[in-house]
């Protein structure tokens, strides 16, 4: 029957998990409205009829990664103890999110970055950058906090822009230095 929509609640979560995958795949520049919607299997006018504009995708792939990312953070028991050494903690959970999912890891920065030219990605880039430092907000004062976060995505994207291994001594002797407790 031509014209009869067929209800499906849950494609516009399809698309945006397809777009994630496309990029993983391919990179921001593989991404277009008909790569995601092969991979996300639904007609080509799905994705355009959710999403107008790549940007507009690109925004709800981003926030998906973020979210993904503060609830592993969120839920790591390193950084619910008020009595451990937070730089330990820190350098601990950055360690193990690298060697957890590398490309996961490469992805959502490969996300991050791109609001360096795609000025729709700034606030939803700011958003991971505001959250994240609330995190640590209630281990230390805000500034301190924002100045955790700026050295995190220091390391982690010296890490992944270099294939080097990540040194958890080294982040952790960092972020000592920054929080003063060396």
């Amino acid at each position: 029957m031509a014209g009869v929509r067929r209800y499906d609640p849950d494609r516009r979560e399809r698309i945006i998990d397809a777009a994630i995958r496309v990029v993983g795949a391919k990179g921001i520049a593989g991404l277009s409205h008909r790569s995601v919607a092969a991979e996300a299997d639904v007609p080509l006018g799905s994705t355009t009829y959710h999403f107008k504009t790549l940007d507009e995708l690109l925004v709800a792939a981003l926030r998906r990664a973020n979210e993904g990312f503060a609830a592993m953070v969120a839920a790591h028991p390193a950084l619910s103890d008020p009595t451990a050494d937070l730089a330990g903690a820190i350098a601990r959970l950055l360690g193990e999110l690298l060697a957890a999912d590398r490309a996961r890891a490469e992805l959502e920065y490969e996300l991050y970055l791109a609001a360096l030219r795609r000025p729709a990605l700034r606030p939803v880039a700011a958003e991971w950058c505001e959250a994240m430092a609330e995190a640590l907000s209630e281990h230390v004062d805000p500034v301190t906090a924002r100045a955790l976060v700026a050295v995190m995505d220091g390391i982690t994207l010296q890490v992944l822009l270099t294939d080097a291994a990540y040194d958890e001594a080294y982040t952790r002797e960092i972020l000592s230095r920054v929080l003063g407790t060396r």
